[in-house]
């Protein structure tokens, strides 16, 4: 009985060819699509999950102001101070890191070139708030911190606009200048 069930169906193809190879050709094309679409909403979704791992998983921004629902806000609002932070690291539990920061537009002259670039004002804490690692240099010491000396961390594309493509202009550069730039 199965076997003649069996020599029916291949009679059938052989005498539809042509159906038979669409239906098939349907059925792979489908089944192609669907493996596709599941494959690249994985890798979306890992590279959202990438994005925002990279802000810091537990991480929580706290600025001065408020906004209202108009988009406004802020404007004369007095801004939080250095003793801000350290109430908020010492009253707050479970608080790993507090890093304040203060960001400014500026132009970086240095070397005959200059350049336009952010800077941000903080502490060594940013880094670890920030999931950040340096390729080279070190971070600030705290005696650095406390009297507010003049060294900053610069990222590539400020190094590489500055002091050109190579790391051995920068390095000669850093240590014949009186503020060390790293």
């Amino acid at each position: 009985m199965l076997l003649n069930t069996l020599f029916l169906a291949l009679r059938s193809i052989r005498r539809n060819l042509l159906r038979s190879f669409l239906t098939i050709l349907g059925i792979v094309i489908g089944v192609s699509a669907v493996i596709t679409m599941v494959t690249l909403g994985n890798g979306a979704t890992q590279a959202i999950q990438t994005q925002i791992s990279s802000l810091g998983t537990n991480l929580l921004m706290v600025r001065p102001g408020q906004r209202g629902f108009g988009g406004g806000g802020g404007h004369g609002v007095p801004q939080f101070t250095e003793a801000d932070a350290e109430a908020i690291a010492a009253q707050i539990g479970g608080v790993a890191a507090v890093a304040p920061e203060g960001t400014a537009s500026v132009t970086v002259v240095a070397n005959g070139r200059n350049w336009a670039t952010n800077v941000t004002g903080s502490t060594n804490e940013w880094f670890e708030t920030g999931n950040w690692k340096l390729r080279s240099g070190r971070q600030f010491e705290d005696d650095e911190l406390r009297a507010g000396a003049a060294v900053c961390i610069i990222g590539e594309t400020v190094r590489r606009e500055i002091y050109g493509g190579t790391r051995a202009a920068w390095a000669s550069s850093c240590a014949s200048s009186s503020s060390p730039a790293r």
